[in-house]
């Protein structure tokens, strides 16, 4: 698995865009998880998204499978090859299926989920060999804002439910 190398400004730049949507699913009481998709030659962001799980009622509406239905709707293509998809927690195995079966080139995140992570944490579907596409995976982009935006998010949970 390979980590953040510091002098990739543009995993920065892009994450931070990714951080804007989690921000939004914070602010309507969802667990703060968001995504964006860079298509890579032109540096256009194609798809946004953020987790609406609560919100719409869905186990469907994680952030990355938004993100990626706008991608494909906005490039007219189910394929995302050449695109890269910035997430602001690791994949579950929903969503790194996802990433798997629409060709993103690669997958930038920034913080690790222990429990249901399936981008190294807990399994890698994104290099599994016997699939017919793997991602390449960078991890740890501004992986401490993310979980401090998660750890707030759970904090303010527990208050709200205990008082």
């Amino acid at each position: 698995m390979a980590s953040i190398n510091m002098d990739d400004t543009n995993d920065i730049k892009y994450m931070k865009e990714a951080m804007k949507q989690a921000r939004k699913a914070y602010e309507t009481g969802e667990v703060p998880i968001g995504c964006i998709i860079v298509e890579n030659a032109t540096g256009k962001i194609v798809g946004r998204g953020y987790n609406r799980r609560n919100t719409d009622k869905t186990t469907l509406a994680h952030a990355e499978i938004t993100a990626i239905k706008k991608a494909s709707k906005n490039l007219g293509d189910w394929r995302l090859e050449g695109c890269t998809i910035y997430i602001t927690l690791e994949p579950c195995p929903m969503c790194a299926g996802a990433i798997v079966q629409a060709r993103l080139d690669r997958c930038v995140y920034a913080a690790p989920s222990d429990k249901a992570g399936c981008a190294g944490s807990v399994v890698n579907l994104l290099n599994e060999p016997r699939f017919n596409h793997q991602v390449e995976l960078v991890h740890g982009v501004m992986e401490e804002e993310s979980q401090e935006l998660i750890k707030r998010f759970f904090k303010e949970l527990r208050l709200r439910t205990q008082g």
